[in-house]
């Protein structure tokens, strides 16, 4: 077996690997010995079939698979005697694939980018500040007053007061497209708040100012991406008769709202509702530290990338950013998406800080365990009510599913590794600062 340097530009490798006639029969001589104690065949006890008889038997079917296990053993032995790590699948394309015949030598081309030698970083040289909130009395106060009026009721308005926005109106209606009533367009009393954006767009905003008792035709437009398809760009016309106009009357924040969300007593629910809003704000310190540590790893360190790398994930992001601006289209039957050179330099940071954090959690051991796996897909499980066993099952048989749920965790865990060995310095700041700190994220 020989291996044979074709290519050695940057980070693109290529060779060519050739598996000799004899080697490849002799492999097959290996895997018919294997196999020849279980070998049965009639009029021949069990493992005494001649290997003459086994070759013209199986010789053609085992050749497949002792040609893919020399390409393979060739490529493997090469990584390892190398060193390199292929950033992606080695593409390996046979030399005369369909021309080739038995007992001539196989010839394989194998191509590749390897990884790059990533550069030490010193972790001391980073330095980064905790933001710390206090959950304070006025934010404790204002998620109480949310939740009040989350819990809100309503009550009749005065007899012939008008509708506004935030008010209930109690309707029964029947909807109909070019005179025929549709199924699911018909009810009756329907407690419906206006400006709560439930209905088809336009169909609230036409019962603002009527009051009980009125006839009211409502005229609509269904949106052309509705999921009924049968009504999708539809013009429709609803007959609605108000039956009642009411008051939202918030809820009043005492130890029987408290007990509504579980907790004994007021003083209880606010303790909670601190707790909540520390952990939260936690979290949101934690998105700005961590982008603040990205920003000074990007620029400590420098290196090629794979080009391979970089267009894939420059594809990537500018598929899923054309998604976000056509929410409309749901599947992926639509033309190319171009990336553009913004995609291509967000791509390259988010190529190389990868390569870079997967390599510093690789020297230091990082890993992610199995109870952190499991945690995390009972996390996406619960997405799924009724149907968490089927997606145990899918993620157990979806390679791809289980590195999407690894990655995270695994960054998370490397990103605190690089934390502990910077410079951190705590600072208190109010709600509105960090609030302004996560919306300077997205703008970058």
């Amino acid at each position: 077996m020989q291996v044979t340097e074709t290519l050695n530009e940057g980070l693109k490798r290529g060779y060519t690997i050739t598996v000799t006639a004899a080697e490849l029969d002799a492999k097959v001589q290996e895997k018919l010995i294997e196999a020849q104690p279980e070998v049965e065949m009639k009029g021949f006890r069990k493992g005494k079939v001649p290997m003459a008889m086994l070759k013209k038997q199986f010789g053609p079917r085992l050749l497949g698979d002792a040609m893919q296990d020399a390409i393979d053993g060739a490529m493997k032995d090469h990584l390892e005697t190398s060193g390199h790590r292929p950033a992606m699948q080695p593409e390996v394309k046979m030399v005369g694939g369909e021309t080739w015949a038995e007992g001539q030598d196989v010839v394989v081309e194998m191509s590749y980018e390897a990884l790059p030698e990533i550069p030490e970083i010193d972790a001391s040289a980073v330095t980064l500040e905790r933001l710390t909130v206090k959950a304070d009395e006025a934010s404790v106060d204002e998620a109480l007053t949310n939740l009040a009026a989350s819990a809100q009721s309503f009550e009749d308005r005065k007899k012939g007061t008008k509708a506004k926005d935030g008010d209930q109106v109690v309707i029964d209606f029947k909807g109909s497209v070019d005179g025929e009533l549709f199924e699911g367009g018909t009810a009756e009393d329907y407690p419906l708040v206006l400006g709560s954006g439930s209905f088809i767009p336009g169909f609230e905003e036409q019962l603002v100012g009527a009051k009980a008792g009125d006839e009211v035709t409502v005229k609509v437009s269904f949106p052309a991406e509705y999921g009924a398809k049968h009504l999708a760009g539809k013009e429709a016309e609803f007959a609605c008769t108000v039956k009642a106009v009411k008051a939202p009357k918030p809820a009043e924040v005492d130890d029987e709202l408290a007990k509504k969300y579980g907790a004994e007593d007021l003083a209880g629910l606010k303790t909670q509702i601190a707790d909540r809003l520390e952990a939260e704000f936690k979290g949101a310190a934690r998105a700005v530290m961590k982008r603040a540590l990205l920003d000074q790893l990007d620029g400590m360190v420098s290196f090629d990338l794979p080009s391979s790398l970089v267009e894939a994930e420059a594809a990537q992001i500018a598929h899923q950013l054309w998604h976000e601006e056509h929410p409309e289209e749901q599947g992926h039957n639509h033309g190319h998406v171009e990336a553009t050179d913004e995609h291509k330099k967000l791509a390259e940071r988010r190529v190389r800080l990868g390569l870079l954090l997967a390599e510093i959690g690789r020297k230091a051991e990082i890993t992610v365990t199995d109870a952190e796996m499991t945690q995390a897909v009972l996390a996406q499980a619960r997405q799924y009510p009724g149907q968490e066993r089927q997606y145990f099952e899918f993620v157990q048989k979806n390679q791809q599913i289980q590195q999407q749920l690894r990655a995270p965790i695994f960054e998370d865990k490397v990103v605190d590794h690089i934390v502990a060995g910077a410079t951190v310095t705590e600072k208190e700041i109010s709600k509105d600062e960090l609030q302004k700190a996560i919306e300077a994220l997205d703008e970058l």
